[in-house]
Order: C-alpha cells, then sequence, then structure tokens
C-alpha cells in the first residue's frame, strides 16, 4: 500500500459524521516544517484534517493502555488476566467505539496491527510509541521512544499520526526528557507521521504529599501542567495533548479560567485527556477546555472504563460508551476551536 492510499483510506469520514468537504487526500509539509527541512528531501506529513471531525476538533478515543489496563481488569475481576485478554478487549473497543472516534489511538504490543490491517477504525489511526517504565501494579514513572516501533512500516499500514507520552518532572533529567519529545517530532516528520506529544506533569521524587494532578503539598499541578506543556508544546508537535488542570474537579468557570492560562503558553492544537478525571465530570471538563481554546479531546478511561470486565463488552459498548462518545463529540463540535484556527 503506498502512502497516498494508506491515508486515503483512513482519512474517510467515521459512521455517523457527515462527509469531509476539502479533506486533503494528498500530504503537505507546513511551513514551519518545511522551513525546519529547508531543501532536505522530507517525506510530507499528513495535515490534522486526518483526525479531526468536519467541525474541526477532535473526540478521540485511546487505547493504548498496558499495565494499567491490567490493573483495572484486576479491580474488576479479581485477578490478573493475560495479554490475550487484553488485547481483545481493544479490538473489541476498536470495532464498537472506533467508527464514532475521529481518530483512535493504540499500541503495537496489543492490537495495532490487527485493528490496521482489519480496517477497523475509519477515523485517523495513531500509533503508541512510548516504552512505559511501570511496576505490575503502580502507575508510569517513566516512558522513552520505543526503538521496536518501525514508524515507517506503522504510516504503510495505515496510521497517520504516532504518540509519546512524558512523564514532566521538574528534575535532574528534565533536559533529556525534551531532547526526547524533540527527536519524536523529528522522526514523525521524517517518517510522513503527525506526531501527537502528551506531556504528563508529576512532582520530583522529594515532594511530599502529591496525590493526584491538582497537586497537594509541596507541588502546585495547575502551575507544573502549564510548565509541562510550554516546554513540550514549543518544540512544534503536530498536536498537544494535556491533562485537565484540576483534575476537572472544580466549577466551570473555574476549570475555563485555568485553561485559558494553559492555551496561552501552547502554541500548537491542542486536545485534552482524560487521565485523572472522574468520568462524570469530563464533559464539564472538555467543555470548559474547549471554550478556552482547547480543539478537544482524545481520551479513554472517560470513554470505556466501567465496561471493563463485562460479560457482554460489545453490548456495553453500543449501550455505555458509545452514547458518551456521541455526547463528547457534540460538545467538541459547538465548543472546540477548529485546529485550523490556531
Amino acid at each position: 500500500m503506498t502512502n497516498r492510499q494508506s491515508m486515503g483510506r483512513v482519512a474517510q469520514p467515521a459512521m455517523g459524521q457527515a462527509a469531509r468537504p476539502g479533506t486533503p487526500q494528498a500530504t503537505r509539509l507546513g511551513a514551519g516544517q518545511a522551513a525546519q527541512y529547508g531543501t532536505r528531501q522530507a517525506t510530507p506529513v499528513p495535515t490534522l484534517d486526518l483526525l479531526a471531525r468536519p467541525s474541526g476538533g477532535f473526540a478521540m478515543v485511546a487505547m493504548d493502555q498496558r499495565e494499567s489496563l491490567r490493573q483495572m481488569f484486576a479491580a474488576a475481576v479479581g485477578e490478573r488476566v493475560g495479554d490475550e485478554r487484553l488485547t481483545s478487549f481493544k479490538l473489541t473497543v476498536a470495532r464498537e467505539v472506533g467508527p464514532y472516534a475521529s481518530g483512535f489511538l493504540i499500541d503495537q504490543d496489543y492490537g495495532f496491527g490487527q485493528v490496521a490491517a482489519g480496517g477497523m477504525v475509519p477515523g485517523g489511526l495513531i500509533v503508541a510509541v512510548d516504552s512505559l517504565q511501570q511496576e505490575p501494579d503502580g502507575p508510569v514513572e517513566d516512558t522513552g521512544i520505543d526503538e521496536r516501533v518501525d514508524l515507517v512500516a506503522a504510516r504503510e499500514a495505515g496510521a497517520v499520526a504516532a504518540k509519546l507520552l512524558l512523564i514532566w518532572r521538574d528534575d535532574e533529567r528534565r533536559e533529556r526528557r525534551l531532547e526526547i519529545a524533540a527527536e519524536f517530532v523529528r522522526r514523525c516528520a521524517d517518517a510522513g507521521l503527525l506526531s501527537v506529544l502528551e506531556g504528563v506533569a508529576r512532582p520530583d521524587a522529594g515532594t511530599a504529599g502529591f496525590d493526584g494532578p491538582a497537586g497537594t503539598a509541596g507541588f502546585d499541578g495547575p502551575a507544573a501542567i502549564r510548565e509541562a506543556a510550554r516546554e513540550l508544546a514549543g518544540l512544534r508537535p503536530s498536536l498537544y495533548k494535556a491533562q485537565v488542570p484540576l483534575g476537572g474537579a472544580a466549577p466551570e468557570e473555574r476549570l475555563v479560567e485555568e485553561c485559558a492560562r494553559l492555551d496561552e503558553v501552547i502554541p500548537v492544537p491542542w486536545v485534552v485527556l482524560s487521565q485523572g478525571v472522574e468520568r462524570d465530570d469530563f464533559p464539564a471538563a472538555v467543555r470548559a477546555a474547549c471554550r478556552a481554546g482547547a480543539s478537544g479531546m482524545l481520551a479513554g478511561r472517560a470513554i470505556w472504563s466501567d465496561v471493563v470486565g463485562s460479560d457482554d463488552l460489545a453490548a456495553e459498548l453500543r449501550a455505555r460508551s458509545v452514547p458518551r462518545l456521541q455526547r463528547l463529540a457534540a460538545i467538541v463540535d459547538e465548543h472546540a476551536r477548529p485546529w485550523t484556527a490556531r
């Protein structure tokens, strides 16, 4: 499959969406990328239209969780499950929820190849390229680029973008993480893929009393989220994926204020993630972020977390997760800043 053919296929509108007038089937370099690469030969990078709804906003599903998903299964069914159960869950989400998403994120180890080969998601396909340093029952502590992921092969398989998660801390590895992020953005451009860079702010090891993104004693969560965004989004990825300030646990107007401060330091289109936000709080958090300048969301737990371990997964996804995604997409269509307006 050629680069143009693969991107033409995944650019088709998702089920329930209107056709995308003017969606480019060929690819092009943006002005900033052309300036960066000069006359050097580089594979053209697609535009964000391939991940966007007709409104220009993003309603994308994240299905790249690994050990954290295994932890969710353990909590739901009372035992750790094997790789086959994780892969089966992800593929079912792709089949049932993917057709309603403008973009779909999945990892190489648990389903990317099957989703790509089966053409399961009509929206833009995103491959996760982060290697996660994580204890079996703990949070992700650090990340890097997974060198096993062949970006060119992923593009040829049908991916239009790659995603890298970076844990941002104000510690001795801060500069090294920025170097990793810059390398990721460069590699994506060279491979002809959009780059989705996700920054998750955490306190350094010496900070006591931290219990979540909002922070407690010694850690200012919203300020750290802004500083992470300033540094990482400043590297000019195609799209920046940010935490919701205050964990979304605040009145909407307060969230709008914090998200507006975040918007001021992000020079590229950006979306919010749902980790750290209560599922029922997420729609208001998305609305607040979009009112403040965000272009939508790329979320997983807020859409499908309560169906993990279900005996009839496909039916539960259709009954719960699809309507949730549709409601979130409606919020995006009404309130998000189109990515072209950035």
